[in-house]
């Protein structure tokens, strides 16, 4: 009888893998589900309301949470710059949408992904049919969290939200002393002296003079571009918001230097323009677009057979023959010699 049990078992997991696959083919997913060309490629989203207030305009929230980045897919198989991206698209689009919120909540992230985030909010502003976003910080919202904002028409943070830490951090690793100590010797074949920059293989003795200079200097454009960044949209801000929003203090440079600010601070400093919390930044986005009692809502992506299917095989990849090991927190997993807009309370 358990025998016969076991085959019934199995039967069914047949039956359910053909189901599957004959309702691929019947939908045009390729063998390796590949994502549909054309207007389908990229993140599909739903509209879901949060708050229904039996309203006409809405106000779009879009949340970013974590390690800003460009290189970490979700299941569905896109990362968050394009989620952010099709969720602004998604809230421009619509006639109804008439303010968008930001809710922030992250350390930062690379600075590539920060400044596409950037230009598509500063984009979702301008324009034809151009709408103001509302920054609403969380506990965190520094570094790259901080490079988001700047370019919002109006910030809102709480009293002890740590923020600001305006800076560019950078790692490497020189590992040639553990190389020589077990024995290993590298080879390397190069087209010029700065070819294998940062790298971790050389002898101290082996590093260009000029190289430090060099990689200081790309550090401080990124770090000048930032400051810009910050500078323009908190002053673009207070043109539109005269004397309810917050200048930049005259001093507000001394303190991007990358430490963090509590919301209070940054109030001070001019890098925020109001403290309160996500409710307040409802009641300013009302304000700021001239509406009242408008029902919130957020796009979220949608997912299909493909994407189920996907989701199971790279869960086998990622488990088959690894450990992880549970330190209490996800620690951010950071390329060598990328530069990154972050807040590393750890870092030297």
């Amino acid at each position: 009888m358990i025998f016969s049990i076991i085959l019934i078992v199995l039967l069914c997991l047949s039956v359910f893998v053909i189901f599957v696959m004959g309702a691929s083919r019947a939908v045009g997913l390729t063998r390796q589900f590949q994502p549909p060309s054309g207007r389908e490629v990229g993140p599909q989203l739903e509209e879901v309301t949060l708050k229904d207030n039996d309203a006409s305009a809405k106000i779009a929230v879009i949340t970013v949470d974590g390690i800003i980045t460009s290189h970490q897919a979700d299941e569905a198989g896109n990362n968050m710059v394009e989620v952010i991206n099709a969720q602004l698209e998604e809230a421009k689009k619509d006639d109804k949408v008439k303010a968008a919120i930001l809710k922030v909540d992250s350390p930062g992230g690379e600075v590539m992904a920060s400044d596409e985030i950037y230009r598509a909010i500063k984009k979702f502003q301008t324009g034809t049919g151009g709408k103001p976003v509302i920054c609403s910080m969380g506990s965190l919202a520094a570094s790259g969290g901080y490079y988001i904002s700047s370019p919002c028409r109006w910030i809102v943070a709480d009293e002890l939200t740590l923020t600001g830490s305006i800076g560019v951090i950078m790692e490497t690793v020189n590992y040639r002393g553990l190389m020589d100590k077990i024995g290993v010797e590298p080879y390397v074949f190069k087209s010029g002296k700065y070819k294998d920059m940062l790298s971790g293989m050389r002898e101290t003795n082996e590093i260009p003079a000029g190289e430090h200079a060099m990689v200081q200097g790309l550090i401080d454009q990124t770090f000048d571009k930032f400051k810009q960044v910050v500078a323009d949209g908190r002053d673009a801000a207070h043109e539109k918001n005269k004397d309810e929003g917050q200048p930049l203090a005259s001093d507000w440079k001394d303190y991007a230097d990358g430490r963090v600010v509590s919301g209070d601070q940054a109030l001070q400093l001019g890098l925020v323009d109001e403290l309160g919390g996500f409710d307040d930044a409802v009641d300013r986005a009302e304000r700021i677009a001239n509406i009242k009692n408008a029902n919130l809502i957020e796009y979220r992506e949608t997912y299909d057979i493909s994407n189920f299917l996907r989701l199971f095989g790279q869960s086998e990849a990622t488990h088959a023959g690894s450990v992880k090991l549970d330190l209490g927190f996800e620690p951010p997993r950071l390329q060598m010699g990328e530069p990154y807009f972050l807040y590393m309370p750890t870092a030297d």
